[in-house]
């Protein structure tokens, strides 16, 4: 009887806003009343998803597949900072991370808000996602004002143009992180430094397997950077993207509830260990750097398995047939290995190999598809 209540109270409300003098608020309103209960209408646009669980939930599985790398990243922020004690770790850094993500909500919204307001629909569900993977990719001490810019240029530029969520091109975080990289990369984690807090500067273990003029491995060693910490995630780099054991938690679950395609997690990683071990094969030897590092090192390193588990497979901006799954895959893995190597001024990769193959994935689909046809027509023949 509550919830019947409930729904009825919520029901009215929605008429006298949606008609009242605070009708621009009504999108965030909707949004609120369909996280509470189930939307009694269909979609008329992408995505579509034919299951029983709706936009909201499937977003929601994603960000519970978050939950152990944001309280990895965040005790990582306080042990970096030298902070002791695995609670008191942790409580520093997730309240280094906690205005990052109101900012990254607030003004996200804000302009969904609008956009929702002028094209007369609810508050599209896909920054449920994109208000928490975009901080978990920053750095601790970004300045709040370049997280407000960059969420204005991922939303508005990134995804709004193209018709809001299930219509953009690129991956709405992905394009906000390249925005700050490329206009204010001194703040910027992944490629050349961390910034912990205070003053303290220390280098990424990509940092130094990238400047070594010898074997990439010994240069990780002598720099502190155990194979241990690495996969555990108890290195300088973003807040989320250190962690490959918690990141793998997160993939297992994105794998059980079927909200994460296999394929395209399986192709990126053999995609970039075949590009690496060819790039070592012909080159290690007799090279430092990128080059001499063994193919399961560039795994852990930087924002790999981040973008391979939540970026790359971003349902809208990946490709969408099964076959075209695995080439954009493995195109983005090749391409990762390929800017780590032989491009020294940017060694993460990941972001813009992510970035390429979204480009690529509507034409991989249409050769894939064209394909199918082909095959049909010639079946019998």
């Amino acid at each position: 009887m509550e919830m019947k209540a409930l729904q009825k109270l919520l029901a009215t409300l929605d008429v006298k806003i949606k008609e009242g003098p605070f009708k621009i608020v009504h999108p965030m309103f909707g949004a609120i009343n369909t996280m509470l209960f189930t939307p009694g209408h269909a979609t008329t646009t992408g995505p579509h998803i034919r299951d029983s669980i709706d936009m909201k939930r499937f977003m929601g599985i994603v960000i519970f597949a978050l939950v152990p790398s944001i309280l990895v990243g965040s005790y990582n922020v306080g042990a970096q900072a030298g902070v002791e004690g695995l609670f008191a770790a942790f409580l520093f850094g997730f309240i280094k991370l906690l205005p990052i993500i109101v900012v990254t909500y607030a003004v996200g919204l804000g302009w969904e808000m609008i956009f929702g307001h002028i094209n007369g629909h609810d508050i599209h569900e896909g920054f449920l996602v994109t208000g928490i993977l975009l901080p978990l990719t920053l750095p601790p001490t970004i300045p709040l004002w370049q997280v407000a810019v960059a969420v204005s240029f991922g939303t508005v530029i990134g995804k709004e143009v193209f018709g809001g969520t299930g219509m953009n091109l690129l991956n709405p975080a992905l394009t906000a992180r390249a925005f700050l990289f490329f206009t204010y990369p001194g703040n910027i984690s992944g490629d050349s430094v961390w910034v912990a807090l205070d003053g303290f500067t220390g280098a990424t273990p990509l940092a130094a397997a990238a400047a070594s003029t010898g074997p990439a491995v010994d240069a990780l060693n002598s720099a502190g950077f155990s194979m241990s910490d690495m996969f555990f995630g108890f290195v300088p780099g973003s807040i989320g993207e250190t962690s490959t054991i918690a990141i793998l938690i997160g993939a297992a679950i994105l794998l059980i509830t079927g909200v994460g395609s296999w394929r395209i997690m399986l192709a990126t990683v053999i995609g970039a260990y075949g590009m690496a071990l060819i790039v070592q094969f012909f080159g290690g030897d007799v090279a430092g750097g990128m080059r001499s590092l063994p193919p399961h090192y560039h795994l852990m390193l930087g924002g790999f398995m981040f973008g391979a588990v939540f970026m790359a497979t971003d349902p809208v901006s990946a490709a969408g047939t099964n076959a075209g799954k695995w080439v954009y895959g493995i195109l983005i893995g090749v391409m990762v290995i390929l800017i780590r190597v032989f491009n020294p001024a940017y060694p993460e990769g990941m972001m813009l190999a992510i970035l390429f193959g979204n480009v690529f994935a509507p034409l991989i689909d249409h050769f894939v598809v064209q394909a199918n046809i082909k095959r049909r027509l010639n079946y019998g023949k």
